[in-house]
């Protein structure tokens, strides 16, 4: 069992996990899974390809719900709610809990109708409300001075830098709490990449931010708090520079020093 956010480093809890199991129909893929997310803070998620970090993550906001035979065992907790318990509303859920995913992925629709796709799912048909949307998300994305003069035109037409960043204006857009990040920068350029880290260090001060990364130099520049996947399970979680300099677990000490993996 990983220890919970405690002593010196504490801050107020977000995301509580409790003995979390998950299995893809007859075969587990999580094992024991407990820790707590800090809110408002960048927490990181590492580990071998293969190893349970974006299943994990998928069960934050019921994703893995669309996969036949999928099932958990334990308890998560956002602020308090038990979001696997009985009449849970899924859809109010994933608007709390928004999620970016590894490739981008904007509707074949303008970049407003991109961004405005979210609330207007939630009711909100007003044009004048949607468009102070758009343009805060945007803002948030830091896109809005590449896009502004451009949001009637096809979100298909910008850079992957640009599409990645359009996507978490969409995801921005229906005011999650909780912004989810599966490997987000993995199949960008540099500078792109470069981009969307100074993007979570901005946001870091408005949301409780996961991210998987497969990059051990990225989660160490962007997270505060580190979680270290092995084989299904959750070898140690910590502060992500104790994490990277003194870790308490041999294996999590191989790993992030090249050893296997």
């Amino acid at each position: 069992m990983v220890e919970p956010i405690n002593g010196e480093n504490r801050h107020e809890v977000k995301v509580r996990v409790e003995n979390l199991d998950f299995y893809y129909g007859p075969v587990q893929a999580l094992f024991g899974i407990t820790l707590d997310i800090p809110a408002r803070q960048v927490t990181a998620l590492i580990g071998p390809s293969g190893c349970g970090k974006s299943t994990f993550l998928r069960t934050l906001n019921r994703m893995n719900d669309i996969i036949a035979g999928a099932r958990i065992e334990g308890k998560i907790t956002i602020d308090g709610m038990d979001i696997y318990r009985d009449g849970s509303d899924v859809v109010s859920l994933r608007k709390m809990v928004g999620m970016v995913f590894q490739k981008s992925n904007p509707f074949p629709k303008s970049v407003f109708d991109n961004v405005a796709y979210g609330p207007r799912i939630h009711g909100i048909g007003d044009r004048a409300r949607l468009e102070e949307i758009v343009e805060r998300s945007l803002v948030r994305a830091g896109l809005w001075e590449e896009v502004r003069d451009r949001l009637d035109q096809s979100a298909l037409a910008l850079s992957g830098g640009q599409q990645q960043r359009l996507c978490i204006a969409r995801a921005l857009a229906v005011d999650p709490h909780i912004l989810l990040m599966d490997e987000p920068a993995s199949a960008l350029d540099p500078r792109s990449t470069a981009r969307i880290e100074d993007l979570i260090g901005e946001l870091r001060r408005e949301y409780t931010i996961v991210i998987v990364t497969h990059n051990m130099q990225q989660a160490a520049r962007v997270s505060d708090y580190t979680g270290f996947f092995y084989e299904g399970r959750l070898v140690e979680f910590g502060p992500t520079q104790q994490i990277f300099t003194t870790p308490r677990e041999k294996q999590t000490e191989d790993y992030i020093t090249g050893r296997f993996g």
